[in-house]
């Protein structure tokens, strides 16, 4: 699957940025001309995009010689030197910004991973990511908070049921939405997780009285009321909590003992991680 999406992404970034042609290397590089790079990171974090690197240039030109030297999800300083390649010039620099953007990308959403799940060291507690991805980059950037340390949310509308305020309000109240959600899976023969979100302490009881769901989604909430809602909970169903929590308050929020905490801004604010492609 992985291997397919990167294909693609590949073959139309290629269209994009290659377009008729790299007139530049075309123009002051020989077809056969030989050389090698080095990826140099520039600032402290964590690293990822080492595997889809490798991927990338072996499909832009299957000749050219891949060594890393760092895998993804290691910490890495400034100076550091992830891999070499070497081959034809022309597919080096054809890959080289492409390599970057993802690379770059991949390890400032790790890092910022890295950060939060530090955050939560002896809790329970799970940093998820979202849907708030960009779109055609979702795998991979689901990925980069793999390899930093947090836990993937459903990858997109086909593999859960997610009951949020619209389809709640569109539906005519929390229990329909939990009842027709689940006629809805009963006639289609479909085995999906459902999860509910809850934007007050009454919503937490109907969906409680109700039952049929996997997932209690605590939009909002204060830290009181997060605390109120996890023990009337009780553990009958797993506990998420959302909305605005950032990297100084996600630890508070993670000491009310929900399960999982999500947070959006992993992978739609993100600051990029600085590195380069060099020939030596």
């Amino acid at each position: 699957m992985k291997d397919r999406l990167l294909k693609e992404l590949i073959a139309t970034a290629i269209a994009e940025d290659v377009g008729g042609g790299d007139h530049t290397s075309l123009a002051c590089i020989p077809e056969n001309a030989v050389g090698n790079a080095k990826l140099i990171i520039k600032q402290k974090g964590v690293l990822a995009g080492v595997e889809a690197a490798e991927k990338l240039f072996s499909i832009i030109d299957p000749t050219v010689k891949f060594i890393p030297f760092l895998k993804d999800g290691t910490a890495v300083e400034h100076g550091d030197i992830a891999f070499h390649v070497s081959g034809r010039i022309q597919s080096i620099l054809k890959s080289e910004r492409l390599v970057l953007n993802i690379m770059q990308r991949m390890s400032g959403i790790a890092t910022s991973a890295r950060e939060y799940a530090d955050m939560l060291d002896g809790l329970k507690t799970k940093i998820l990511d979202t849907r708030k991805t960009s779109p055609g980059l979702r795998f991979l950037e689901k990925e980069a908070v793999r390899i930093g340390g947090g836990i993937n949310h459903r990858m997109g509308l086909y593999d859960m049921i997610m009951l949020k305020d619209n389809h709640i309000d569109y539906a005519g109240g929390v229990k329909k939405a939990i009842l027709l959600a689940n006629d809805y899976l009963r006639r289609n023969n479909l085995k999906l997780k459902i999860e509910i979100e809850a934007r007050s302490i009454d919503d937490v009881k109907t969906i409680i009285e109700t039952g049929g769901i996997d997932r209690i989604m605590l939009d909002n909430f204060t830290i009181a009321d997060l605390k109120s809602a996890v023990n009337l909970i009780a553990g009958k169903y797993e506990t998420e909590a959302s909305g605005g929590i950032t990297l100084e308050t996600v630890r508070s929020y993670a000491e009310c003992g929900v399960d999982f905490i999500s947070v959006g801004a992993l992978t739609h604010h993100v600051k990029s991680l600085d590195m380069s492609l060099k020939a030596f």
